[in-house]
């Protein structure tokens, strides 16, 4: 299995954060209908199962990071009466975007988004009572380092939830999963978001990312406790949970 620090979206000598800001940035205005479409809509299910996670905490505060066009963040304020969230990506298309749709539907005094990076976050210890991240640990240029800056800002027993696709196991369903995303998937991201690589480098990503117990036990090396993980339509990814 190859390492996700050196699975990248480009033949290029940029690093893999660079390279995967560029791919953002160039996907952006398709990045929305391109989910609907590849994911038939069940991603916008799965968003609502991560959020349900944390409203027994009932946080004050989120930090939703790779936030993208803002979705988790409006599902966030949808499920948490009150809450306050900061949305950072990297990319400031996506922000521009996800800007648009925070102001459509009025959540401007919730909702605040910034461009940053995940592995170096602009925050002070212990800052949010919870934290999330949804399709964009894999990413990370540095996956520890991206985890333990979570830790890091999260509070007290404060709360994480990722959502990251994974590698189905059951037969003949991973078989399946596996020639659409690998060969049909991309096609149709080729064809709508007029770059050929972004959706190659998403199968190749997948492959490469620790998933399952994989994750689970990283996250226990960084620091996390009550580490839980719980795979959604029949493993096409996987909700992992913990705390501070």
């Amino acid at each position: 299995m190859p390492d996700t620090s050196e699975v990248r979206p480009y033949n290029s000598e940029r690093s893999k954060k660079e390279q995967v800001t560029q791919m953002f940035d160039g996907i952006a205005p398709n990045y929305d209908l391109l989910n609907r479409v590849l994911t038939l809509g069940i991603d916008t299910i799965w968003r609502k199962n991560a959020i349900k996670k944390l409203r027994d905490s009932a946080p004050s505060t989120l930090l939703d990071i790779a936030t993208g066009t803002a979705d988790v963040a409006i599902e966030a304020c949808k499920q948490i009466d009150g809450l306050q969230v900061t949305g950072l990506d990297i990319s400031s298309e996506m922000i521009a975007f996800g800007n648009k749709k925070v102001k459509k539907r009025g959540l401007e005094d919730q909702i605040k988004l910034v461009v940053g990076d995940s592995e170096a976050l602009p925050f002070e210890d212990n800052s949010f009572d919870a934290l999330t991240v949804s399709f964009g640990i894999r990413n990370f240029e540095n996956l520890k380092k991206g985890l333990t800056e979570m830790r890091r800002v999260l509070a007290k027993d404060g709360q994480l939830v990722i959502l990251e696709f994974s590698k189905p196991t059951l037969f003949p369903f991973k078989q399946l999963f596996h020639a659409y995303f690998k060969y049909v998937l991309p096609v149709i991201g080729r064809i709508k978001s007029k770059d050929p690589k972004a959706y190659t480098y998403l199968y190749e990503s997948v492959q490469a990312f620790p998933d399952y117990d994989k994750l689970d036990t990283i996250l226990k090396e960084v620091g996390f406790k009550n580490t839980e993980w719980k795979s959604q339509t029949l493993g096409i990814c996987t909700i992992y949970t913990g705390s501070k």
